[in-house]
């Protein structure tokens, strides 16, 4: 798979109402032991993300994720924005997620920031 290919299948992942189809997106894409970091969680491993992705989904109902960027590639390191999509059609913030990519071509690790970046000091 491409580096386009994964992200894009991440993202399926995050917008997967369904369990056992998440569960199968996310292991195209991500690594058995990938780290998922954000301001809310850190954890580790394949069944940790699904079941976290599982909780997001259900404290927003209806909500999907959307790129509001390209995916910029270099050195198997990755950047992507993003936004929320509520049920209303209402937009949340935009965010930024940095990823890398292992040896065996699916995600080892996502950093996710939420929001604009803060002002400078």
């Amino acid at each position: 798979m491409d580096h386009d290919a994964i992200v894009t299948t991440y993202m399926a992942a995050w917008n997967e109402p369904d369990d056992t189809r998440r569960q199968a997106l996310l292991a195209q894409c991500w690594s058995d032991d990938g780290v998922y970091v954000d301001p809310n969680v850190a954890l580790a491993g394949r069944d940790a993300l699904a079941g976290h992705i599982a909780k997001v989904q259900t404290s927003r109902l209806g909500a999907r994720l959307e790129f509001m960027s390209g995916i910029d590639v270099h050195h198997d390191v990755l950047r992507f924005l993003w936004r929320l999509v509520r049920a209303d059609g209402s937009c949340g913030d935009i965010s930024i997620d940095f990823g890398e990519i292992g040896a065996d071509g699916r995600l080892v690790k996502i950093v996710g920031f939420f929001g604009a970046a803060p002002a400078p000091r």
